[in-house]
């Protein structure tokens, strides 16, 4: 089988960052005496490879210990969950990617600005759930969203999105706001530019192969993206997790695969499954 692979794919800068802030706190505080707020990224593998250097990914703000560091994952939280933090006497680690944090600065700054803050992302996303905290009212709004409905007038509003949203998805969504009579509208562009450059790498990979296995979490939304976009492209695409996923009926009457991953899959999940799929 002949496999061509996705030229940017697999760890984002903000991912590696996050694992190795969580590594390093684990070897400094010791096992057990760090715990995050949930996943550190959404990566099975690499939460489980954590989970046995001693990291505890199940954490409730309220159940743990004084005196224990808490570990804020890198989706980010509320500015509330710091306070309580502090209030109750933990250590705080932030693993917080640096654009994410870039979102939750913009959503405060709009506010103080006076605009009625419109984000577009997936309001059950932890990303998203911990950057509208940072202003008191804040509109969400996503694919299928009735404007008219979800989307209060305001003479003035701000937008900002879902870091690892797609460009074609944010600037079809703002076409559609403009097209209402709004005096003012400002925009920060909060997307992340290393998504977008896997989005872009994997659908100009859709060109050269017969079918696109896609690698990362089931609940990672940017490689849910990098999926929707290449099926969007009329390309028949897996989205796998790791190569125990995968059945030789995917590639019956292939002889080009395309594979690329996800920003929070690592390199050795991607160099398995290609190794294994070239020996076929």
């Amino acid at each position: 089988m002949e496999v061509r692979i996705a030229t940017s794919r697999g760890f984002c800068f903000g991912v590696e960052d996050a694992v190795e802030i969580a590594e390093d706190a684990v070897r400094t505080h010791g096992a057990g005496n760090v715990i995050a707020l949930g996943p550190v990224i959404h990566n099975p593998q690499v939460v489980a490879k954590l989970e046995r250097e001693g990291l505890n990914q199940t954490g409730v703000l309220d159940a743990i210990e004084p005196g224990k560091s808490v570990l804020i994952r890198s989706h980010g939280v509320r500015p509330e969950t710091y306070d309580q933090a502090r209030g109750r006497g933990l250590n705080i680690i932030d693993a917080t990617c640096v654009l994410v944090k870039r979102a939750q600065e913009a959503v405060q700054s709009l506010h103080e600005e006076g605009y009625h803050v419109v984000m577009i992302g997936d309001p059950n996303h932890p990303e998203v759930k911990g950057v509208i905290g940072y202003a008191p009212q804040v509109t969400v709004i996503d694919e299928g969203s009735d404007l008219e409905a979800s989307l209060p007038y305001r003479e003035r509003l701000g937008l900002v999105a879902q870091t690892t949203h797609s460009t074609e998805h944010v600037a079809q969504m703002i076409a559609k706001i403009l097209l209402r009579p709004y005096k003012e509208v400002k925009i920060i562009n909060t997307l992340c530019l290393e998504v977008t450059r896997r989005q872009e790498s994997a659908l100009a990979l859709c060109d050269e192969v017969d079918v696109m296995f896609v690698l990362g979490g089931l609940k990672s939304a940017n490689t849910r993206e990098m999926v929707k976009l290449c099926q969007e492209k009329g390309r028949q695409t897996y989205h796998l997790e790791t190569w125990d996923q995968f059945k030789p009926e995917m590639i019956s009457g292939r002889r080009v695969a395309g594979v690329t991953a996800g920003a929070s899959t690592p390199e050795w999940v991607i160099s398995d499954f290609v190794e294994k799929l070239r020996s076929l």
